[in-house]
């Protein structure tokens, strides 16, 4: 096995890291009030670092038109948001009203809740209800494990080509790297072989907060 050049991930150098990467003030606050309000539940939003990051591919790929399939309190959502231009788009895919409202209100408040376009249902329903030729410039996977499979097979034929599908959690927490990994692990296990095997895309796993995967739309 090769050495990996990956430092260890200590408390400073991930505080090194966050400082290296500044979030808006709106960014921070989401993150305060979704910690102060949902305690432990707040594991489910996005990495903080990785706000930066989206909002740099949405710029990077001159995306316009978004979908977002996991939004919680709308993280990712408002760091995508921020970095569209006044005319873009981005479809917000959620079940849960509670989470999502306080979303709404940071949206609002950054000025960026006209470019969002919250949808309320089970994501599958509302990826089937889209237009079905390629369309979206970049696409947010981020909801339950095991439904990753299918929403990829409803968002690559709809991606355009060229456009951007990125994954979180393709890691899960090391579990996916367990062969005999069972339940949301050996579901990730099995995403990423169908990503690495899917001839549509070509796509790169990188060592980001969960694991994030990147997927370029071929053609």
């Amino acid at each position: 096995m090769t050495d990996s050049k990956n430092p260890p991930l200590t408390p400073e150098l991930y505080d090194y890291l966050l400082a290296n990467n500044p979030l808006s003030a709106a960014q921070r606050d989401l993150i305060a009030v979704t910690e102060e309000r949902f305690g432990s539940v707040a594991g489910l939003q996005t990495a903080p670092e990785q706000g930066p990051l989206l909002a740099f591919l949405v710029r990077l790929t001159g995306a316009r038109r978004i979908v977002e399939v996991g939004t919680f309190t709308g993280y990712s959502t408002l760091s995508m948001a921020q970095a569209l231009p006044d005319d873009g788009t981005l479809i917000a895919c959620d079940v849960n009203e509670e989470w999502t409202a306080l979303g709404q209100q940071a949206w609002q408040a950054a000025g960026v809740g006209d470019r969002i376009d919250l949808r309320i249902a089970p994501a599958l329903e509302t990826l089937r209800s889209l237009p079905a030729d390629p369309w979206i410039d970049l696409s947010f996977l981020d909801a339950d494990k095991a439904g990753y499979p299918s929403y990829w097979q409803e968002l690559v034929p709809r991606t355009r080509p060229g456009g951007l599908l990125v994954v979180d959690n393709t890691y899960f927490h090391g579990g996916a790297a367990d062969p005999a990994a069972t339940g949301s692990a050996a579901a990730i296990r099995a995403f990423n072989e169908l990503v690495l095997a899917d001839d549509r895309v070509e796509s790169v796993q990188l060592n980001v907060a969960d694991g994030l995967t990147l997927a370029r739309r071929s053609g």
